[in-house]
């Protein structure tokens, strides 16, 4: 597979410096991509540059994952409008750890094959390296004049950032430049990559080993994703949407990929997926002739689910859809993680009763009209649960003055009422 043309029909590349593809052709390449470990989890924001190592690695070339220990301490300016918290040591190590542990999912990091992936982190490089030798010995070759020149740096002096540049945001550039010399010089990467965003620092990287040693180096860029009205790719109403189930549940991240608009699953298949294009082509034109199936979407949904979780969570996340949407029956309610299930019903309306109310047995009419609004008056409940129109635990009530206990709670704390085919309530007891 030749790289560059993998990317150039996924729209995966913004800009590439001139030769970045001769060299590609000739060799077998490493390169690199840069991962600020200021979270403890990646999130979809992340996924355009591990993508691009995972294709790269996929047509041959050998990918470094550099985690930026050293550089995470600081903050980078490129497209922020304050600067960030500095983290302590600590902190960074843990980071760095579950990172690693995320990435490779993405990419082969334990073969034998020449091109298997490394995981680097810049403070290990930085850490002894004192300010007086790096003034020294790679502040001399880049000029102040050409650091101020940089879109990131302009852009913060020029008012869009309220308390302008602090000097430790303006070597952050010097410092990345730096982590593409060393690379360049101990792992002979030749190439770095990153978001459009990133190619004023790489390409400072680039003219720091070109000064320095004359060696061979280039660059290449992705495009910063966005959503097809505009908006910010990966951030929803509760913020980013993180590979970490901690942050955000497998069901959620399953979610938000089967959500996306027509156009937007169409571009997404292609970077956040590793299907080949014959593959893609043939499932744009089906969902083309019959939008309303939303097969792009349930296919993106599916891969990139498995790939940053698993099969199991796919399957699990497909069936807790089908509760809401769907003829789900208790056993898949019993199946689902209390965080599933509130992400499941999140929005629903929700009622908190006492424990002490259920553990002495309530009838459910009582229960659903005086301690939860759910009907207005026990008449309206009699008629419909006569009619099996009322559901507790997707199981059909058989009598409107049914006594429910504790037994009854999912996970020991929740009732699923449900009124009609489409209207439910949470009844969360305390």
């Amino acid at each position: 597979m030749n790289f560059v043309e993998e990317l150039t029909w996924r729209g995966m590349i913004h800009t590439m410096m001139p030769g970045t593809e001769e060299l590609l052709s000739k060799e077998m390449v490493t390169a690199y991509v840069g991962i600020d470990p200021t979270a403890d989890s990646l999130h979809i924001g992340h996924l355009c540059g591990i993508m691009m190592l995972r294709h790269f690695q996929r047509c041959g070339h050998k990918p470094l994952a550099l985690i930026g220990g050293a550089t995470g301490m600081i903050g980078d300016p490129s497209g922020k409008s304050q600067e960030r918290n500095l983290l302590n040591e600590e902190t960074l190590r843990h980071n760095v750890a579950c990172i690693k542990e995320q990435l490779s999912r993405f990419l082969d990091f334990d073969s034998n094959e020449p091109n298997k992936a490394e995981l680097v982190n810049n403070y290990d490089w930085m850490k002894d390296f004192t300010f007086l030798d790096f003034a020294r010995e790679i502040g001399k070759h880049i000029t102040v004049n050409y650091m101020m020149a940089k879109d990131s740096v302009q852009k913060r002096l020029n008012g869009e950032a309220r308390d302008g540049l602090s000097f430790t945001e303006f070597t952050y550039q010097l410092l990345q430049g730096y982590d593409f010399l060393y690379l360049n010089q101990n792992k002979n990467c030749k190439l770095q990559m990153g978001g459009s965003d990133q190619w004023g620092n790489i390409t400072t990287g680039t003219e720091l080993i070109r000064r320095t040693t004359g060696g061979e180096a280039f660059a290449l860029t992705c495009p910063l994703i966005t959503k097809a009205d505009g908006g910010k790719f990966g951030k929803t109403e509760s913020g980013n949407v993180w590979l970490s189930r901690e942050y955000t549940s497998p069901y959620k991240f399953y979610q938000f990929w089967l959500n996306v608009s027509d156009a937007d699953a169409e571009r997404y298949i292609k970077i956040f997926t590793s299907l080949p294009k014959d593959e893609i082509d043939a499932l744009i034109a089906e969902h083309q002739e019959d939008p309303g199936q939303r097969k792009l979407q349930k296919r993106l949904a599916k891969e990139v689910t498995i790939m940053v979780h698993s099969e199991e969570d796919y399957n699990a996340a497909v069936e807790a859809s089908g509760i809401l949407f769907g003829k789900a029956t208790k056993d898949s309610l019993l199946k689902l993680d209390e965080a599933t299930l509130l992400d499941v019903f999140n929005g629903v309306p929700q009622f908190e009763v006492s424990r002490e109310e259920v553990e002495a047995g309530i009838k459910a009419v009582d229960l659903f009209t005086e301690k939860a609004a759910i009907f207005p008056s026990k008449g309206e409940m009699r008629k419909l649960t006569q009619g099996g129109g009322v559901s507790v635990n997707k199981e059909k009530l058989t009598a409107f003055d049914q006594t429910l206990t504790v037994a009854d709670l999912l996970d020991n704390k929740y009732l699923l009422v449900q009124k009609g085919k489409k209207n439910y309530y949470l009844i969360i007891v305390k």
